[in-house]
C-alpha cells in the first residue's frame, strides 16, 4: 500500500455454532516445503509468531502437509502464542504418502477419522483441535458414518467444530444434518469460482462459514521461474497452451490494481475478502514481506461496482484450463453413498 500504518484485523464468525476467527487466516503448508525447499524450523516458527502479533489468529494445517512435518511445526510455533487466542484448523482424509499428492488415496472411514485425530493431536501436542477438516471426501462411504465418528471427537473435548473441504452439495446437506458444519474450506479466487452458483448459497442458506484457499494466485501470475514450474506441475492455467489466453486476465487485473493503488495480488485478496463477512481466505507465505501484502489487502477499499468490475475482468467462463490434476478429488465428484439402513 501506498502508505504504511498498523492495520487491524477484525475478528469474524465461521459459521453458526460459536467459532470466532481472524479475517484473514495464515496457510501454513508452504513453510515445509509444498512450494519450495521447506524453511528452517526457526524460519516457520518465527513467521507464524510474527503473523500473530499482527493479528492473524487462525492457522492452517494437514496431517498430509510434510506429509505430518507440518503439524509438527506449527504444534512447536504455538508454543510461543496463548492457546486460547488462537483457532487452529488441521485436516484429515488424505492418506499421506509422499509430498506429492498424485497418488494420494481418500479415507473417511471411522477407524482412520480417529486415528488421525489421535496422531494430529500428538504432533501438535494439543489437548484439543479448534476446527478439524474432512480434507477430501471418500466416496466409497457414507459421509454419516465420517461424520458420526467426528461427532464423538466434538463430544469428547478433542474437536470443538467440524469443517469440509471440497464437499458437493448433497454431501454438504447430509454432513450437516448429522452434526453442524462450521466452515468449508473451497477453492475460491479471480481463477477459481466455480462454487459461487451452487456451494456459497448453500453455506448462507444452512450458516456454513467458507474458508478459501489459493485466493491470491492471480496476482502471482508473473512470478519467478521457480513457481512457475510449480504452476506448470500443479496448475492447468499455467500450461504452455493456456498461458497466453490468460494472461490478458492478468493485464486486465494489473491495470485495475494501478487504480486502486495496491497490487495485483492484493487486489484478487481484497476481492475475496470482500465476498462477505462470512469468507475468510487463508493465503500462506514464507516471507515477511508477502505476509505484510496479504494483511494490507484489508485496506483496499472497494464497493458492489468495483467488485464486478474486477469480477467481469476475469469471465468464469474464459479462463482456459482446469484448476489442477487434482480435478477428481473436488466439490464436483464428491458425492457418498446412502447411508447403510437407506431405502433409496
Amino acid at each position: 500500500m501506498a502508505e504504511e500504518q498498523k492495520v487491524i484485523i477484525p475478528r469474524v464468525k465461521l459459521g453458526n455454532q460459536g467459532l470466532e476467527v481472524s479475517k484473514l487466516g495464515f496457510g501454513c503448508m508452504g513453510l515445509t516445503g509444498a512450494y519450495n525447499a521447506p524453511l528452517p524450523e526457526d524460519a516457520g516458527i518465527s513467521i507464524i509468531k510474527e503473523a500473530f502479533s499482527k493479528g492473524i489468529t487462525f492457522f492452517d494445517t494437514s496431517d498430509v502437509y510434510g506429509p505430518h512435518t507440518n503439524e509438527v511445526l506449527v504444534g512447536k510455533a504455538l508454543k510461543h502464542l496463548p492457546r486460547e487466542k488462537i483457532q487452529l484448523a488441521t485436516k484429515f482424509g488424505i492418506v499421506p504418502k509422499t509430498s506429492d499428492f498424485r497418488n494420494a488415496a481418500i479415507n473417511g472411514s471411522p477407524e482412520y477419522v480417529r486415528s488421525c485425530c489421535e496422531a494430529s493431536l500428538k504432533r501438535l501436542d494439543l489437548e484439543y483441535i479448534d476446527l478439524y477438516y474432512q480434507h477430501r471426501i471418500d466416496t466409497s462411504i457414507p459421509i454419516e458414518e465420517t461424520m458420526g465418528e467426528l461427532k464423538k471427537l466434538v463430544e469428547e473435548g478433542k474437536v470443538k467444530y467440524i469443517g469440509l473441504s471440497e464437499a458437493s452439495p448433497d454431501t454438504i446437506k447430509r454432513a450437516h444434518a448429522v452434526h453442524p458444519i462450521s466452515a468449508l474450506q473451497m477453492e475460491w479466487s479471480l481463477w477459481s469460482r466455480d462454487i459461487e452458483e451452487e456451494i456459497i448459497p448453500l453455506c448462507r442458506e444452512l450458516g456454513i462459514g467458507v474458508v478459501p484457499y489459493i485466493a491470491r494466485l492471480v496476482g502471482d501470475f508473473l512470478l519467478a521461474e521457480q513457481l512457475w514450474k510449480v504452476c506448470l506441475q500443479r496448475l492447468y492455467w499455467f500450461t504452455e497452451e493456456n498461458m497466453e489466453k490468460n494472461k490478458v486476465f492478468y493485464t486486465r487485473i494489473e491495470k485495475l490494481a494501478a487504480k486502486h493503488f495496491c497490487t495485483p495480488a492484493q487486489l484478487a485478496l481484497a476481492w475475496v475478502l470482500n465476498q462477505g463477512d462470512d469468507v475468510v481466505p487463508i493465503p500462506g507465505t514464507t516471507k515477511i514481506k508477502n505476509l505484510d501484502d496479504n494483511i494490507g489487502s484489508l485496506q483496499v477499499k472497494l464497493t458492489k461496482d468495483d467488485l464486478k468490475e474486477i469480477s467481469d475482468a476475469v469471465p468464469m467462463n474464459e479462463v482456459a484450463g482446469v484448476r489442477s490434476w487434482q480435478y477428481h478429488y473436488t466439490w464436483k465428484f464428491a458425492n457418498t453413498p446412502p447411508p447403510k439402513n437407506s431405502q433409496v
